[in-house]
């Protein structure tokens, strides 16, 4: 097996054969790209965008019309107080109820830190009296001789 360096290089590169688009000799006899038959697509697709625009320009003119028939059932300004109201009374309840949530949190994580403080005190006081050694962590590392090295002179 010949190793990277000995590989053969290729000479050129190597060519992709995409196909290429028809031309106008290439295209059926009778039929050419700007026939009438793309020009009816066309004016097909101008009268659909036609029929689209008033269609929607018929839709909000409804709604307007709609929307002009509210102030004789609704006294507007009292409907846009009512919901300012609202609003504001639901951001209150929001804050409140975020601020309890937030207590009942620190309350549940309090009681979590307690227990376990407790059982870490109590895992203390049973090695305590059964007599295994409680060493501090880096109280090994200290106990221990530091190899010095002399050398001839």
């Amino acid at each position: 097996m010949p190793s990277i360096s000995e590989r053969p290089v290729m000479a050129q590169p190597l060519r992709l054969d995409l196909p290429s688009p028809p031309t106008e000799a290439a295209v059926a006899p009778g039929r050419r790209s700007g026939s009438a038959l793309g020009r009816r697509r066309r004016g097909s697709a101008r009268y659909r965008q036609v029929a689209l625009g008033l269609a929607v320009s018929a839709a909000g003119a409804t709604i307007l019309a709609a929307l002009m028939l509210i102030p004789q059932r609704f006294d507007g300004l009292l409907l846009v107080s009512n919901a300012i109201a609202n609003v504001i009374g639901g951001l209150n309840r929001l804050a409140v109820g975020l601020l309890q949530l937030a207590g009942v949190l620190a309350v549940a994580l309090l009681a979590v830190l307690a227990l376990l403080l407790l059982v870490g005190g109590l895992v203390r006081i049973v090695r305590a009296l059964t007599g295994r050694p409680v060493r501090a962590r880096g109280a090994a590392a200290i106990a221990r001789p530091v190899a010095t090295r002399t050398t001839g002179t």
